[in-house]
């Protein structure tokens, strides 16, 4: 069964309430019995089994061997044009009139 989170407009105060998805909704407070709003809230699950990123992939690490061969296989950073040349450059093509 899902479990609703409801807030009370006149005292303040949130509660939870289990509850059927074809139940009608609260309508008044368990504490002060004045009007409610029904909140929404984050629902929590968990992947079980296997086929998930978290169960096959998510917590293994690379051996030392695959780790020293990625570090050597890095390549050189490329030289960019820095970000002012870029935008001038941009400007340029923009500002220019095709008649």
């Amino acid at each position: 069964m899902p479990i609703y989170e409801y807030k009370c407009r006149k005292c303040g105060k949130q509660f939870e309430v289990m509850q059927g998805i074809t139940d009608d909704a609260v309508k008044e407070c368990t504490f002060c019995k004045g009007p409610v709003d029904k909140l929404i809230s984050l629902s929590s699950f968990q992947l079980k089994g296997s086929g998930w990123y978290v169960t096959d992939y998510g917590g293994k690490k690379p051996s030392v061997s695959e780790s020293k061969e990625e570090t050597s296989s890095v390549k050189r950073r490329v030289n960019l044009p820095s970000r002012r040349a870029r935008r001038n450059k941009y400007d340029n093509i923009c500002n220019k009139s095709p008649f």
